[in-house]
């Protein structure tokens, strides 16, 4: 029997085919070439491993055919062209899931961010006057607006504008922080690595538990802080024998020493957490009436904007970081400024804003209308064949907000037939891509977070992941 291999076309030949061709014309002769040459090295070795068995035979029917080398090219092709950032399906129940690249933003963000992106802006151009302008003067109307802050600054994240506040305010002098909020923010960072970084000296203060206003007063003849620093402890709570001192009266401290207050609020909530059916949580209009100077807050959290860090007070301050160097580092793009702009302007109707802000909506989503969004996906799902219950569940905030907070909701369970951590990573393969959470050997789909638009993919995601699993391999 003669060894298919010596019947490999040529690459010259493959290239002059009709389906090759084909290729060609969609992706490039090089990209094309490449690929082709990958495939045949494929079939080469396919074909040794083979045997001289029955797919040996199939291997002779089938090296020649010029389409067995079009198919392995435009796979390798079309998998090459596969984004890395992709969308998914969240049917986690989790909102503001880090992970999954927390608030979903609101449609007249990212019709904003589309214009802005396809179009020349007037990012750092003064059209009143015709000469050069400064990206900082976006937002800050309605900032100031919102908060009745006196000016207000964005950069690139909530870190960043701690770094930011941190570096201008103390650079070389002591930050006075409670050791009850010397926390992890996520990631590995920690509020002690940050001020390192930011070039300024941490003055620890109180105890993990409990820290005065005293506590604070006390350091100053030694420690001379130049920056009093407030964490809202936004990603674990603390209970018991705990005790903190207020916005009100770390102001008052400050105002004494002569030094400015800074409150990491991170969550960026600004409307009434009760529109919500939420516990209170501290907002920076509050937080700037009880006195601190600046308030620094996430854009990507509760806001529900795109990924920012907003600082807001006192105008000397903003000012001063303003032009502090490192803010160019730290520095905004005009894609996010426009999407933050957006959903700011929906702030200016509470109302508006908790239908029009995705992240609000689904916070605040009826119970009642989840479960009836439950029934419907189990029944799609029963008429594609697939078996599915609905049940009760919690969902949570997510994003480092509201920890041990549950959202009351409704979710479809579908039993895998060869195992969880198997379905799972089928849906995860998929297009688009579905992220369930396994719960008691079943998969749970929260229908909190499925958006509009996305129940026929996630019908046929999750059809395609049961029913087209195949058998067991064995092991």
């Amino acid at each position: 029997m003669s060894d298919p291999r010596s019947r490999i076309p040529s690459v010259d030949a493959l290239l002059a085919s009709g389906p090759i061709c084909a290729l060609v014309e969609g992706y490039g002769r090089v990209r094309t070439l490449n690929a082709l040459r990958d495939a045949i090295d494929e079939v080469r070795v396919l074909i040794g491993q083979a045997g001289s068995g029955p797919e040996r035979e199939e291997w002779n029917a089938l090296v020649e055919d010029a389409m067995t080398y079009a198919e392995a090219a435009r796979s390798r092709m079309d998998q090459a062209d596969t984004p890395s950032l992709r969308s998914v399906i969240n049917a986690t129940g989790v909102v503001l899931h880090t992970n999954l690249g927390r608030a979903p933003l609101p449609e007249e963000a990212v019709l904003a961010m589309q214009a802005a992106a396809g179009k020349y802006t007037n990012l750092e151009f003064d059209l009143e006057g015709g000469g050069r302008g400064s990206r900082y003067t976006h937002c800050v109307s309605l900032l100031t607006e919102l908060t009745e802050a006196e000016d207000a600054l964005v950069v690139n994240n909530a870190a960043g504008a701690l770094v930011l506040a941190l570096n201008t305010l103390a650079l070389g002098q002591g930050v006075a922080v409670s050791r009850g909020e010397l926390v992890e923010i996520g990631g590995g960072f920690r509020i002690p690595e940050i001020i390192e970084r930011a070039g300024a000296r941490l003055v620890e203060v109180g105890s993990t538990n409990r820290t005065r206003p005293s506590d604070y007063t006390n350091v100053f003849p030694t420690s001379a802080p130049q920056a009093i620093l407030k964490v809202h402890r936004s990603n674990f709570r603390m209970s018991g024998f705990t005790e903190e001192a207020s916005v009100q009266d770390l102001a008052a401290v400050a105002t004494q020493h002569g030094v400015p207050l800074v409150h990491d609020l991170g969550s960026g909530l600004m409307v009434d957490a009760d529109l919500l059916g939420l516990p209170g949580e501290p907002r920076a209009d509050a937080s700037l009436r009880a006195g601190a100077d600046v308030v620094i807050v996430s854009g990507d959290k509760l806001l529900g904007g795109p990924q920012a860090g907003i600082l807001v007070g006192k105008a000397d301050l903003i000012g001063q970081m303003r032009e502090n160097p490192l803010c160019r580092a730290l520095r905004v793009d005009k894609v996010t400024l426009a999407g933050l702009e957006a959903t700011l302007r929906l702030y200016r109707d509470p109302g508006q804003a908790l239908t029009r802000v995705p992240t609000l909506a689904l916070l605040s989503a009826d119970p009642a209308d989840l479960k009836s969004r439950a029934g419907s996906l189990a029944q799609a799902l029963a008429e594609s064949g697939v078996e599915a219950s609905v049940v009760d569940t919690q969902g949570a905030v997510g994003g480092g907000t509201y920890p041990g907070v549950e959202l009351p909701g409704s979710a479809v369970e579908v039993v895998p037939p060869h195992g969880a951590d198997r379905m799972t990573a089928a849906l995860r393969a998929g297009d688009p891509p579905v992220i369930g959470r396994i719960v008691d050997d079943v998969v749970r789909f929260d229908v909190r977070t499925v958006l509009p638009g996305q129940g026929v993919d996630l019908i046929r995601r999750i059809t395609e992941a049961v029913l087209d699993a195949g058998p067991v391999p064995e092991s």
